[in-house]
């Protein structure tokens, strides 16, 4: 995976370089140069580009349940942190008000992250809702009766 991203870069004349480093989730591909930003606009559409193609690519021959995560600027950690706090104050606003939050439109990573943020709420719900692109993540109060 390193060398396949390696390489691309260097076709592509970009000023990168991908290390890769192990981790419980499979492999995690570090990448850093003065370019990394090119890979951050739009919300990170070229790293997801890149992380997508290579586990298309390659995540056949890692073990099972793993994948290949790119990373560059400590983005993923960063949206990871933005990510619970924005499901800490939803579950806020849906306390106080008693109305369902709803996020807009999330792949299913970030929705992933909100779930398990919100997991041990024994007073919320999460659900996703919606289909493809335009899915989304629904936090609301538990009813009486599924608490």
């Amino acid at each position: 995976a390193e060398r396949l991203l390696n390489s691309v870069f260097d076709g592509a004349g970009f000023d990168l370089r991908a290390s890769a480093l192990e981790s419980e989730a499979g492999c995690l591909l570090s990448i850093d140069g003065t370019d990394s930003g090119l890979l951050l606009n739009q919300g990170g559409e070229l790293l997801d580009a890149l992380q997508q193609i290579l586990n298309q690519a390659l995540g056949r021959t890692l073990p099972k349940g793993q994948r290949i995560v790119c990373d560059a600027n400590n983005y993923r950690a960063a949206r990871e942190a933005e990510l619970r706090a924005m499901a800490q104050h939803a579950a806020r606003q849906v306390r106080t008000t008693s109305s369902a939050f709803v996020f807009g439109p999330m792949d299913s990573s970030e929705r992933r992250v909100i779930h398990l943020s919100l997991a041990e709420e024994q007073d919320l719900t999460t659900e996703s809702v919606g289909e493809g692109n335009a899915r989304r993540l629904r936090v609301s109060l538990k009813t009486p009766a599924s608490q």
